[in-house]
């Protein structure tokens, strides 16, 4: 039998070179591309039957111009880049990988949150600058230093990666509002409360954003959000950059509104030099690195080889447009 086609089309992002392809390569004929320019794609997804990617956009007019395509499997749990509706009118099935970064991305915003508070890094320049040693006292206190137990955490999204860093802050003394377009009372706890959104902003501390971006969820942290929350809150977005108006985030840091804000994922991406977050004060900007730990990475493609093997079993999993 001749072997299915596979074709990998933005593969640098996920395995820069410390990965094996083997257990996709095994599959079927597997072609990769480091990356796929948009022109490119009819091309080289080709006779394909099988498609992995990462962010390309699969539109409605690449998928009739390809007309072998069976399954798109996707490095990510996002599935906005493609046209599903499109997809599902062709037979074409469409797998994601859920879950595969829970770890990863709840320790990066825990990191993030310590940072801000703790400031590990600018202690370490203190030290080894000789701040310290012209101190006249034993230590070096810094007055901006805060406690995270006792504080109010307001997680927005308690999915996978949501629950973990509640785990995280909570082992910390933390208190958590959470909301959820879902409530589950078998989550609650006597440091865990489902609240509605206008209370989480109004009492939390801390925000921490876990949720996709969808229709309702898009731009939620503007300044009318912005408006309802305590001075002196810290956000953090480990998820999405669509999730906050980066102008009204920034007007809020320089206004004191905001203590501080950590950031992994950017509207634009790479971000572009005229983003208002990277003159903003307080700001604790990351790369989009929260899902790129080796044993993450590693963790992906184990998931999205064995949703190619269920598909050719003929018992596809997590399958997002049924």
């Amino acid at each position: 039998m001749k072997p299915c086609k596979i074709v990998i089309l933005d593969g640098a992002r996920t395995n820069p070179g410390d990965l094996s392809w083997d257990p996709i390569g095994a599959l079927g004929e597997l072609t990769v591309y480091p990356n796929t320019a948009p022109e490119q794609l009819i091309e080289r997804i080709g006779d394909s039957e099988i498609v992995i990617l990462d962010k390309p956009v699969i539109t409605r007019e690449i998928l009739e111009a390809c007309p072998n395509l069976r399954l798109i499997t996707l490095f990510a749990t996002g599935f906005n880049n493609i046209d599903i509706d499109a997809a599902r009118e062709r037979g074409v099935t469409v797998c994601n990988a859920p879950g595969y970064s829970s770890n990863a991305v709840s320790q990066l915003a825990a990191a993030l949150l310590l940072e801000i508070t703790t400031k590990v890094a600018a202690h370490n320049e203190a030290v080894k600058g000789g701040v310290w040693q012209d101190n006249s006292y034993f230590c070096r206190v810094a007055p901006d230093l805060t406690e995270i137990a006792g504080k109010t955490v307001g997680i927005v999204g308690y999915g996978a990666i949501g629950q973990a860093f509640g785990t995280i802050v909570k082992a910390m003394g933390a208190e958590l509002l959470v909301y959820s377009r879902h409530r589950r009372p078998e989550l609650e706890d006597a440091h865990t409360r489902f609240v509605p959104l206008d209370e989480l902003y109004a009492r939390s501390d801390i925000i921490s954003l876990h949720c996709p971006v969808n229709a309702d969820s898009r731009g939620m942290i503007d300044a009318a959000a912005l408006a309802k929350m305590k001075d002196g809150v810290i956000l953090l977005n480990t998820s999405r950059g669509a999730l906050i108006v980066e102008e009204d985030v920034a007007d809020a840091l320089r206004r004191g509104k905001l203590r501080a804000l950590g950031q992994d994922a950017f509207a634009v991406e790479p971000i572009r030099p005229d983003n208002p977050l990277l003159t903003a004060p307080n700001t604790w900007l990351t790369p989009h690195v929260g899902w790129a730990p080796h044993e993450t990475r590693a963790r992906l493609l184990d998931i999205v080889a064995a949703n190619i093997r269920a598909f050719q079993s003929g018992k596809p999993q997590n399958v997002v447009n049924p």
